[in-house]
């Protein structure tokens, strides 16, 4: 990526995952890929909670990790707060100072397979 990129942070209830999902995989410009995964939230604020929530101490949250060009981060937040209208999407950005895949090393690339005596 030539731009300077960040990680942007969606953190919502669980029954809003499919929904914000499918705004992700549609977004436009497409998006290079996402994570998302189950959390608990922890804090002062348990009018919402269920019941079984309230005794455990925490709520069931979905998150969704997205890295992508510093950029395109308002237009992505503005499509989300149009097309998905999600109730207690809270999200976050932060700096990414190096971003890419890494290959796997093979002996040939390690050296092993040249040995001089």
């Amino acid at each position: 990526m030539d731009q300077p990129v960040c990680k942007l942070t969606l953190v919502y209830l669980p029954a809003s995952e499919a929904h914000i999902v499918e705004l992700m995989l549609n977004a436009d410009p497409p998006l290079q890929g996402f994570t998302t995964f189950e959390a608990e939230g922890h804090g002062h604020s348990f009018s919402n909670a269920t019941m079984r929530e309230r005794v455990r101490g925490r709520i069931a949250r979905g998150m969704l990790i997205v890295v992508l060009p510093r950029v395109r981060v308002p237009s992505l937040l503005d499509e989300i707060r149009v097309k998905a209208a999600i109730a207690d999407l809270v999200y976050w950005v932060e700096p990414v100072d190096a971003f890419g895949r890494l290959a796997p090393v093979t002996a040939s690339s390690h050296g092993a397979d040249t040995v001089t005596e």
